[in-house]
């Protein structure tokens, strides 16, 4: 066993004593790319999105110093087909490459890291013959010559010295050529039967395309046939919930709301075990250490920006084009660019179908009104704050005080609606309601009745208050927005979700540029 070679299975060994959700079905895919022309994968997703567990799970099954049979015969790879041809049969290199950047800090790294690797290398394989000028892959390729080993390439968190070094430097420029030579040599298919890289962010146009077109990407943007493996599912989440008796919608609020490809509901992983684990739900996302990149990506402040990032506070959903960026987090030039990180990053969830992204949780949603607290956006943060007192003043039938508070959050967001239209007028209140979203399920126009509320909100689970539904007029007044709820037979429709139900009329008069609020509360016996 050595340091890179060879290491064996202790690390998926630790990870089945503990809690385990069945990922293995991973194996299975790449399985499919062995000794093909797709045989380099690059996998990439957020951080404490799993990266490190499939890539010690990976090393346990391929890993032919070991027997690990034991160790997956319960999982769903023991049922595939290629279960037994790949199980232990081939020598595994892992590389974590965190190790060397928190380790060196100098433009030699890349010498070192070739040089350690190249070492331990020649160890396991003592008689074959290798010349002093020979560098690691050198070396691999007389090793593959004389024994016929091909071998499986892991490397964990690939780009890590993208992030630590800047492009144009000499350390970044070694490290391209490095990659270079190892996977674009013209013996890289007699020496490996797979490479498996994961990271953060995909490899294309991360200043290294001539280096790694030859790989497969799957990431948060496009995930390919891998995206149930990049995130707990729905159902898992559901098997976890009722083991350790942790509240499954309340797991559902802070952590689902991820599409990943066709997966329409992915689960945070490690967020979800650390909930069962401590027994309650709260924001782990802190932890990620991403959150000064992102406060620093919203500081740029692209034009349209702060629109975007308003709107899915308020649970909107905004268009980005994914291709423009380079996969540099160095470089960033545009908002698509700043969107498409932060969803790499998993602060934005991505529909591909659409072109769209949105703030998939509670979790997220809660950091991401941190990083906008650490910006100079005065007039955001001013209408985050208000929205509690707007709630409290609905709650308590004050009229007076939600159409005074829904015309400081029109006043403060001017900049990004058209003041006279109804779709606008919504917006504004999606945004002055956003702190309901603690105790509330907010739906936008839901479909109730003979027609469509402009605003629902639905109590969570053990939140003792009234489902609200909110109706908007433009040039009318409030008192009509009521009567049209009745008429629309809102109540009957959202009386489902709760016996007590508040009504809320809201008229905007264009002329005095003011709101007008009616409140009226209904008891609906069960």
């Amino acid at each position: 066993m050595g340091t890179f070679i060879n290491i064996g299975n202790n690390g998926f060994k630790r990870i089945r004593n503990s809690e385990y959700v069945d990922k293995s079905g991973l194996i299975a895919v790449v399985n499919k790319t062995l000794f093909t022309e797709k045989s380099f994968s690059c996998v990439t997703r957020c951080r404490r999105f799993g990266k490190s567990m499939a890539a010690k799970m990976l090393c346990a099954y391929y890993d032919h110093s070991v027997d690990s049979r034991s160790l997956f015969t319960d999982l769903e790879i023991a049922n595939d087909p290629s279960f037994e041809k790949h199980l232990n049969k081939y020598p595994v290199i892992y590389l974590d490459m965190t190790s060397f950047v928190t380790r060196f800090h100098d433009d030699d790294i890349v010498g070192i890291l070739d040089s350690e690797l190249k070492a331990d290398i020649l160890e396991a394989y003592p008689d074959v013959k290798v010349r002093e000028t020979d560098d690691l892959m050198g070396c691999l390729i007389r090793i593959a010559a004389a024994t016929g080993d091909q071998f499986v390439f892991i490397i964990d968190e690939w780009d890590a010295i993208c992030r630590e070094f800047r492009p144009g430097t000499s350390a970044m420029d070694r490290y391209v050529n490095w990659l270079r030579r190892m996977f674009k040599e013209v013996n890289a298919s007699n020496v490996f039967a797979g490479v498996y890289m994961t990271g953060i962010l995909p490899v294309k146009k991360y200043k290294t395309e001539s280096a790694l077109n030859n790989f497969i990407e799957y990431s948060m943007v496009e995930p390919r046939k891998m995206a149930q493996y990049f995130g707990f599912t729905k159902d898992e989440v559901r098997v976890l919930a009722e083991k350790y008796d942790v509240d499954f919608d309340e797991l559902v609020k802070w952590y689902d709301g991820y599409q990943i490809g066709d997966e329409l509901s992915m689960f945070n992983p490690n967020s979800v075990m650390q909930a069962v684990d401590t027994g309650r739900c709260r924001s782990f996302w802190a932890s990620t250490g991403a959150f000064d990149a992102v406060a620093n990506y919203i500081h740029m402040n692209f034009e349209g920006l702060k629109d975007d990032i308003i709107r899915m506070l308020a649970g909107g959903r905004v268009k980005v084009n994914t291709t423009k960026f380079q996969n540099d987090m160095s470089v960033v030039r545009s908002r698509d660019d700043v969107l498409t990180v932060l969803i790499h990053l998993g602060y934005l969830s991505f529909n591909w179908k659409k072109n769209e992204c949105y703030i998939p949780n509670f979790e997220v949603t809660g950091e991401m009104s941190n990083a906008v607290e650490s910006t100079d956006w005065t007039n955001v943060i001013q209408a985050l704050e208000a929205s509690e007192q707007l709630l409290q003043a609905t709650l308590d039938g004050d009229c007076d005080a939600v159409a005074k508070g829904v015309d400081v959050a029109h006043d403060e967001n001017t900049s990004i609606l058209s003041y006279n239209n109804e779709n606008s007028l919504a917006c504004v209140l999606s945004i002055a309601y956003f702190y309901a979203r603690n105790d509330y399920v907010i739906h936008r126009e839901l479909a109730s009745g003979k027609g469509f509320a402009d605003l629902v909100l639905i109590p969570r689970k053990n939140v003792e208050s009234p489902a609200i539904v909110l109706e908007l007029k433009y040039n009318k007044d409030a008192d009509s927005a009521i009567d049209q709820i009745h008429r629309r037979q809102y109540p009957a429709k959202v009386a489902q979700y709760t016996g007590d139900l508040l009504l809320v009329g809201i008229n905007y008069d264009k002329e005095k540029k003011t709101h007008e609020c009616f409140i009226e509360r209904l008891k609906i016996e069960n």
